[in-house]
């Protein structure tokens, strides 16, 4: 198993319509690519020196191949709602994650 983790500093200003559009769209249509079992979004309790609210949202997915899928089918375009509604709000890094051992 996999995690695709982005991780997102958000602006002040946008956070609470980012939230319902994470939420409500953004989250939904990544599942809904159907390289994506399930979605984890969590608040980081870090305050940054640049300002902002940071968030990390986790992609669980079965394999490193699923994840090369959603880059080459589907990753340009979701990358791409986000800038065009929030252009210029927000700073946004992705990792990929292996997971080792659950508990």
């Amino acid at each position: 198993m996999y995690i695709y983790n982005v991780t997102i500093n958000v602006e002040e200003t946008i956070v609470s319509n980012w939230l319902v559009w994470m939420k409500e769209t953004h989250i939904p249509e990544m599942l809904a690519t159907g390289k994506f079992s399930k979605a984890l979004m969590t608040k980081v309790l870090v305050e940054e020196e640049m300002g902002g609210v940071t968030y990390s949202v986790q992609y669980t997915t079965d394999s490193k191949a699923t994840l090369q899928k959603y880059y080459e089918e589907d990753a340009e375009k979701m990358r791409s709602d986000g800038s065009k509604l929030f252009a210029g709000k927000f700073v946004a890094f992705r990792t990929e994650l292996q997971i080792v051992s659950e508990h």
